[in-house]
């Protein structure tokens, strides 16, 4: 079982299903007991902490029963929950992994760290676990607050550590903007003061380094009589004296990694690929797998670099490649770029020479998922930092190998039977607890679906409302079709249209509007613009007038329709992100031109991002351009495409638009030339 306190309170069994924990108190109740680090607390102050003076009639029965609901919400999600809530005189705790543990344990090993780079890695994966304020929805209470503080504290610890590394490996310009974003929040911890006079130094700007002294000084003796720390007395002096000592170092910008995701739900049926998979970048610096779409290349990829991310000392990052236009060298190496979080604080003017450079001497692994349209760039490059890196690792996907020397290929075949009846269990279980199913049945469904995970998680979606045997019956009316298929092209190709040619056919016409207007978004969307393309656009005030047509669609709406096709596997939520499975786009977009709506869904898209640019552009000085610039760089394949299909509808007005606001945000990252 894990337990998220990083932000929301949030459980998860270890297949990363999560778990509903019923009733405010009990929910109280668990975040005392994990804001206890595995201790027990009394039962006198967990009755103290939870009911106050207004203590119910026999406080000690009803902590009992909450203790009782806690332990059967934990065993309800996963057999064996219940021993994690253990008595242990003279009151209770609760076992378990936290996101806390697991962020402390990254800073320790970052403090042990010799090289700035690797250095820089941990800490960045020790701070991705955060989600927001520690025990957000718990923080007031009185057995929580202390531990929710020395949290923060520890947050705030470990972003200045991060901030200073970034500084030691050459990352000024591009850490201005986020360092004035926590000197303003924090302006009484004089270290992000003196790390961004540093940084302004560093860029040139010494009059703007000094005022932020000057500033820091006054608000110091008006507020609380007291004067600058003597380190940070002594930072001004350098920076009035033009200290050598504050030169930048002659070091290659350093890659700022992510977490790799952590998918929701468990492998099955791998184990024997993993295990192989796992042991190749010993021998092998590159290694692809290939096979049919909806196979599950990139989940069995993803699973092994999180079992190979511990030997990779400068990081493990994911580079979807997906959003990227086929054949496009520029957009592969920004992606990678983008992936890493370099920015051009100079080195060499070639992006792939750049991020050459930063990895050069760092042991990485890159994981370049759905590299089939792109093949050649990819090569390209991939052959690049393997030739100057002797520590860099890559695992790809693709539907075929990308045919450099001394690559090791390897395919993912369909689950066998056994695997895929019990990915089909798995997930119809999921959504329908305690499901008793007939094995000749599942059988049969698993074996007329080809054993394709994706097409498995598709029908499984639809157990609970249709039961395994009407399933299957769909199933026989879908596989007449695709017997013919067989002969004309290639059966995985068919048996995936099959699937989500079943799912629309089970979808309500607004869920199928919803659907096929997706299709438009490149890499995935938010929720704003979900509403904002998959409905009839409301007209902004002062703005150009709203499309005329018919409004088949509202957009509040679009929020109810959206989680019921996240519900039925056909989109895929990752945090504040929605995207479509990349044979679900396909398709939906197919279906997309076949309603007549793809020139008009594709005005709205373009629109959307034209004026989420201007917005940006308005915002790009000041406190929040941080904000704008980070919320560009998520859109960047939208940003791109929304360019193409202003250009494509022959809209030289709006490509224009789109292009002008973004100006200053390709001078931001570098790109002013692209």
């Amino acid at each position: 079982m894990r337990f998220a306190i990083l932000g929301p309170l949030e459980a998860s069994t270890d297949e990363g299903r999560a778990v509903r924990v019923p009733e405010l108190k009990v929910r109280a109740l668990l975040a005392c007991l994990l804001a206890h680090h595995g201790r027990a607390v009394p039962a006198e102050r967990l009755i103290e902490g939870l009911w106050g003076p207004r203590q119910p009639g026999s406080p000690l029965g009803a902590l009992r029963a909450r203790v009782s609901q806690l332990r059967r919400a934990l065993e309800e999600a996963e057999p064996g929950g219940r021993e994690l809530v253990v008595t242990r005189p003279p009151g209770y705790l609760v076992g378990g992994d936290t996101d806390a543990r697991r962020f402390q344990e990254a800073v320790e090993r970052s403090r042990a760290a010799a090289e700035p780079g690797e250095r820089a890695a941990l800490l960045a994966e020790a701070l991705s676990w955060w989600r927001g304020p520690a025990f957000a929805d718990f923080a007031d209470v009185p057995l929580v607050r202390g531990a929710a503080l020395l949290l923060e504290e520890q947050r705030l610890a470990a972003l200045e550590d991060y901030a200073d590394v970034r500084l030691d490996l050459g990352q000024d310009a591009s850490q201005v903007g986020e360092l004035t974003e926590l000197a303003a929040q924090h302006p009484a911890r004089e270290r992000f003061h003196a790390l961004l006079m540093r940084a302004l130094y560093r860029s040139g700007r010494q009059a703007d380094a000094l005022e932020v002294y000057r500033a820091l000084r006054e608000r110091l003796r008006d507020d609380l009589g007291l004067d600058p720390g003597p380190e940070l007395v002594a930072l001004h002096q350098a920076i009035l004296e033009q200290s050598p000592g504050l030169r930048r170092p002659p070091r290659a910008p350093a890659p700022v990694p992510a977490r790799l995701p952590r998918p929701l739900t468990g492998l099955v049926g791998r184990d024997e690929a993993l295990a192989e998979l796992v042991e190749l970048p010993g021998t092998a610096r590159l290694v692809t797998l290939t096979g049919a779409g909806g196979v599950g290349k990139s989940r069995l990829a993803l699973e092994a670099a999180h079992r190979l991310a511990g030997g990779f000392g400068g990081g493990a990052y994911l580079v979807e490649l997906s959003g990227v236009p086929a054949g496009s060298p520029p957009d592969v190496t920004d992606a990678v770029a983008a992936a890493l979080g370099l920015r051009d604080d100079g080195g060499p003017a070639d992006q792939g020479e750049r991020i050459a450079a930063a990895l050069a001497t760092r042991r990485t692994l890159l994981v370049l998922d759905n590299c089939e349209h792109v093949v050649e760039p990819v090569a390209k490059l991939a052959e690049l930092l393997l030739r100057t890196g002797p520590g860099i690792r890559v695992l790809a996907t693709s539907r075929e190998p990308l045919g450099l020397a001394g690559e090791v290929v390897r395919h993912v075949p369909p689950l066998d039977g056994a695997a895929a009846a019990r990915l089909f269990v798995l997930r119809a279980a999921e959504s329908e607890p305690g499901l008793v199913m007939d094995a000749g049945v599942v059988e049969s469904i698993c074996r007329r679906l080809d054993g394709i995970p994706l097409a498995l998680e598709l029908a499984a979606a639809r157990v609970r409302s249709l039961g395994v045997r009407v399933l299957a019956e769909r199933l026989d009316d879908r596989f007449r079709l695709l017997s013919a298929g067989r002969r004309a092209g290639p059966a995985h190709q068919r048996t995936l249209r099959a699937a989500i040619d079943w799912s629309w056919e089970l979808l309500t016409e607004p869920e199928r509007v919803v659907l096929r207007r997706l299709a438009v978004q490149a890499g995935g969307c938010t929720l704003e613009a979900a509403e904002r393309v998959c409905a009839v656009p409301v007209p902004i005030p002062g703005g150009p007038p709203g499309d005329a047509g018919p409004r088949d669609l509202d957009p509040a709406e679009v929020v109810d329709l959206l989680g019921r096709l996240v519900d039925r596997s056909l989109v895929v939520r990752a945090g504040d992100r929605y995207r479509l499975l990349e044979s679900v786009a396909a398709y939906a977009l197919e279906r997309l031109r076949a309603a007549g709506e793809h020139e008009r869904v594709l005005r709205w898209y373009a629109t959307y991002y034209t004026e989420l640019a201007e917005c940006a552009e308005a915002y790009r000085s000041g406190p929040a351009r941080h904000h704008w610039v980070r919320r560009l760089d998520a859109e960047a394949a939208n940003l791109r495409a929304a360019l193409e299909a202003a250009q494509s509808l022959d809209d030289p007005s709006l490509a224009a638009r789109l292009t002008g606001s973004l100006g200053w945000y390709r001078i931001h990252s570098g790109r002013a030339g692209a």
